[in-house]
Order: C-alpha cells, then sequence, then structure tokens
C-alpha cells in the first residue's frame, strides 16, 4: 500500500529541529513506576509541562514565527488562544522582537493571561471559546496586515510540535506506544510525523476530552466537523473543530482516538501530582487519563504519555484535586437530619471517627423549608483512603440509623 502524501514531513520536522536549538529544551522523559504497574507495561511521562512556558507551543509556535520575512515581522503577529498558545507566541515575539497581539477567550485562566502580557503581548479577551477568539484574530489581521499564529492548523506549527516526537525516539528507542492529548491536532499530527517515518510499527493514540471532542466526529465524517457546546475543563485542548492541516495527517498517521471523562481528567491530574510529583493542567493529563483508565488491560510497551502542558491556575488546581479525590472515592461530602439536641453533633462525628474518616468541613443548618424545628440538618465533607473505605464508612453510618442525603 503506497505513503500518503504527507503536507508535513520528517525533513520538516527536522528541520525545525535545527531552527529550534538552543531556544526550546529538550524536556524530560520521566519513568512512571506507579503508572506502569497500573498499566502492566513500562509508562515513560514525556514532560512538556516543564519546557519553556509551561508547554509544548514554543516548538511550533517560534518555528513558525522565525521564518516570517522582515516584512511580516515588522507588521506583528495576532493569535488566539485559551493561554498556552498565547504563552507560546508571546515568548516567540519576545526572542524574535515581533509585536504580538493575542485574543483570548473571557474565563482563560489568571495565570495564563498574566504570564502572556509579561512577555510582552497585547491581550483582548472576547467570547468564550478559542473559535471565537480566532474569528476575532482574523478580523485584526484583514484590517491591519498582521500575520495570523494559528494555533494548529499550519506547516510550520505541525512541523514545530513534531520535534516533541524526534526528542521521545533519542530518549526511548524501542517505544511502542505514544499516547498524546489532542486538541486541534498540532502536537498529535507533528509527533506522527516524526515517529510514523522512522518507526512505523510504532503505535499512536490521540486522546480527546469526552465533551470536546471534535475529533472522533471529523474521522466518521471524513472531513472536519464542528462540535457544539463544549463543555470542559480542560481548556488547552477544547478545540471546537480540527485544522484542516493536522486533521489529514492524525486521519492518514494515527493509529486510534480516544475519550476520557472529566472523572477521569481530574483523577489523572491527581494521579500525576501525587505519584510523579508533576503539576500538569487537564489538558497536559488526558494521556494519563486514558491510561488509567485502561489498567488492566493489555498496552503493547514501552508505552511514552506526553504531559502537554503545565499551566495550571491554582484556584482550579485546589477544585479539580478535590474533585479528583471524589472520583477516587477519596473525598466525601453529605447531609444528614438529626434531632435538634446537644450532643447528637458530637455522636455524629464520633461514629465517623469510628470508621476513621477524617472530618474536613461541618456545616450546621438549623432553618429550612423542610427542617422541623426540632430539627438540624448536618453537612459533613469526609476524607478517606479510597473506594473501599468510603463504602465502609456509608455503611457504618447507615447502619448506624443515620438517613444520607446527596447531591
Amino acid at each position: 500500500m503506497a505513503s500518503p502524501l504527507l503536507s508535513v514531513t520528517l525533513d520538516d520536522v527536522r528541520a525545525a529541529q535545527d531552527l529550534l536549538s538552543g531556544v526550546v529544551r529538550p524536556t524530560p522523559l520521566e519513568y512512571s513506576r506507579a503508572l506502569s504497574d497500573r498499566v502492566g507495561s513500562e509508562v515513560y511521562l514525556k514532560c512538556e509541562n516543564l519546557q519553556r512556558a509551561g508547554s509544548f507551543k514554543i516548538r511550533g509556535a517560534y518555528t513558525r514565527m522565525a521564518r516570517l520575512s522582515d516584512e511580516e515581522k515588522a507588521r506583528g503577529v495576532v493569535a488566539a488562544s485559551a493561554g498556552n498558545h498565547a504563552q507560546g507566541v508571546a515568548l516567540a515575539g519576545q526572542l524574535l522582537g515581533i509585536d504580538v497581539k493575542v485574543y483570548m477567550p473571557h474565563g482563560a485562566p489568571m495565570p495564563k493571561l498574566t504570564a502572556t502580557r509579561a512577555y510582552g503581548a497585547t491581550i483582548e479577551q472576547v467570547g468564550t471559546t478559542i473559535d471565537e477568539c480566532l474569528v476575532k484574530a482574523r478580523e485584526w489581521e484583514a484590517e491591519t496586515g498582521a500575520v495570523l499564529i494559528h494555533p494548529f492548523d499550519h506547516h510550520d506549527i505541525v512541523a514545530g510540535q513534531g520535534t516533541a516526537g524526534l526528542e521521545i525516539l533519542d530518549q526511548c528507542p524501542d517505544v511502542r506506544t505514544i499516547v498524546v492529548s489532542t486538541g486541534g491536532g498540532g502536537l498529535l499530527a507533528g509527533i506522527s510525523v516524526a515517529v510514523k517515518a522512522a518507526r512505523p510499527d510504532v503505535r499512536i493514540i490521540g486522546v480527546q476530552a469526552e465533551q470536546a471532542a471534535a475529533y472522533p466526529l471529523s474521522l466518521a465524517a471524513g472531513k472536519p466537523v464542528p462540535y457544539e457546546n463544549m463543555q470542559t475543563m480542560a481548556d488547552g485542548i477544547a478545540v471546537g473543530m480540527p485544522g484542516d492541516v493536522p486533521f489529514s495527517l492524525v486521519r492518514d498517521l494515527v493509529d486510534g482516538m480516544e475519550t476520557v471523562t472529566e472523572e477521569e481528567l481530574s483523577r489523572a491530574l491527581l494521579f500525576t501530582l501525587e505519584r510523579a510529583k508533576l503539576v500538569v493542567e487537564p489538558a497536559g493529563a488526558a494521556a494519563v487519563a486514558h491510561l488509567l483508565g485502561r489498567a488492566g488491560q493489555p498496552v503493547d510497551g514501552p508505552v511514552v504519555a506526553v504531559l502537554s502542558g503545565g499551566n495550571i491556575d491554582p484556584l482550579l488546581l485546589l477544585r479539580i484535586i478535590r474533585h479528583g479525590m471524589a472520583a477516587a472515592g477519596r473525598y466525601l461530602q453529605f447531609r444528614v437530619r438529626v434531632s435538634d439536641r446537644p450532643g447528637h453533633l458530637a455522636r455524629l462525628l464520633a461514629d465517623c471517627a469510628a470508621v476513621d474518616a477524617n472530618v474536613l468541613e461541618v456545616e450546621h443548618i438549623r432553618t429550612g423549608t423542610t427542617i422541623t424545628v426540632d430539627e438540624v440538618e448536618i453537612g459533613l465533607q469526609l476524607e478517606t483512603r479510597g473506594q473501599q473505605h468510603c463504602e465502609e464508612v456509608l455503611r457504618a453510618l447507615r447502619g448506624k440509623g443515620y438517613h444520607l442525603k446527596f447531591g
């Protein structure tokens, strides 16, 4: 069977690697014993969360912008991004002396906004999605002549991102499976070009957030199609429609496209933080989420999971840690009504202590439309040791006659 005619080639990726020498740092490849034990194969983490500007995006942004003509550089550039591409373009602009304007959605994480400004970019916030920001960026391009630096739909962008694939081959020559978080597809496409040219036997899997999964729809349709009503915490991969350039490469080279739930993303972020001591954002944890979801199922190893970024708002991190703990059965929240008499709260807390449940918060509610004058509603937030312990706590409390309410 003839090889597909690719819009980006291995030579393009190698040329990008030469261009990026001294600009990006080869990121570490860390062995994860904890994840290997779960999966049943050797698993390594490609730490793009430790790249300059906190994600892989500087690879593609710098490659694209360094190749602009002097006249194009003088006109400046414009970009649309939820944050990681914004930082990559802003840093590249700072290094190359190019003025940068970035459209970012309302609700973009504050650290990403702050970092983008710190690199010298001008920011304007519009809409709530990357796609809405792209519309405004194209309008600015038409109005001013600034060059649009697309987050994924350009040959140079894909070639630049593909340099991460060359590093994976150098760092893990016997790799058998590579798992890559996927939004618009630039990173997945670039890694696939770099890896498949040298090792066509390597299996490459893209992973999308279930609530922003445009690629499965597009691959089924045979062309890029939009995904409506995206709702995911993984803002870095919340892209409504694949680009033409990465889509054709993903279609021809990638072996599978999977999705993960919000709960799986939370659990993966918590797992990576606790067991690998690495801070990643929800989008950056998608590959780990997929592997955790396949625990016990055979995966051809060695496996490399790409941690695509680590730019996360600390407030979001706090919420996700709690969400991840709940998804892992380590955080339990419920309400219970008891008689409003002295000693009942103390008895409830003692019953929780008797089964080694750690009380994090207590809420005492005496008034409400359904609470009688002789009742009190107590809201408890408990820390447990895992799903089995969580079930033991619930069973013990119900055995004591408590009627627990959730939600």
